[in-house]
């Protein structure tokens, strides 16, 4: 086998054993709060296993209507509860951003399932079914972000990769009607400044229109620019 050949195979399959090495691994170390579902736990970056939080720029509705920074908030309250805590850390894999997953204990508690109990965090079944129990007696009991109408991450995650390459639905039906956030309605027409920039969220009550008339008899008005 030639040299060139032998560098290639082992560019391939040493980080394949890297990573089976750490899986299975046990680990120590304190804790450093990246977001809700990651942290630093000493120099190793953790993914939570079967878990999945807000993302930092998420958004929820009040009862009310009003919407407020959930994302950011639950980072808050993870941080209030684990910052600087020392974590013991079983790793179950390794993902594609080179993290590792892992099921993490502070002062004896189950991290994943405490932060799902408090409605801080949600279960991640595709991954493993190990809190689904325990999301669904934090939704009954309305705990922290289930108090709220609430987006699952992932869906959150997959809405917002779809709208970075938007298309109306309907070839003739590309007015954008657009709700802010005090509620305003304005539909934005193709050539405007802000057409672009403007992403419909159906989920939100925006939609596409075919005619200025159409958007105008729903309640919207026009963009200024």
């Amino acid at each position: 086998m030639a040299l060139t050949d032998v560098a290639a195979m082992l560019r391939i399959l040493l980080p394949l054993l890297f990573s089976a090495s750490i899986a299975h691994a046990d680990f120590y170390g304190r804790i450093n709060v990246i977001d809700g579902d990651t942290f630093d736990v000493g120099s190793v970056r953790v993914r939570l296993h079967a878990v999945d939080a807000p993302e930092f720029d998420q958004t929820c509705k009040r009862s009310d209507g009003a919407e407020w920074a959930c994302g950011q908030w639950v980072t808050d309250e993870v941080r209030k509860r684990v910052q600087g805590k020392r974590a013991s850390c079983h790793a179950v894999t390794v993902d594609r951003y080179d993290r590792t997953v892992a099921k993490c204990e502070v002062q004896g508690r189950d991290l994943g399932q405490w932060l799902v109990s408090d409605g801080l965090i949600f279960s991640f079944p595709r991954y493993g079914q190990d809190y689904v129990a325990t999301e669904k007696e934090a939704l009954v009991a309305g705990r922290g972000l289930h108090a709220s109408e609430v987006q699952s991450p992932s869906e959150y995650r997959a809405e917002k990769r779809a709208v970075s390459v938007q298309i109306a639905p309907q070839a003739n039906c590309v007015i954008k009607g657009n709700i802010s956030s005090k509620g305003t309605r304005i539909y934005h027409m193709p050539g405007q400044a802000d057409y672009a920039k403007t992403q419909i969220s159906e989920r939100k009550g925006e939609r596409w229109f075919c005619s200025e008339a159409e958007a105008q008899s729903a309640g919207w008005r026009r963009a200024a620019r």
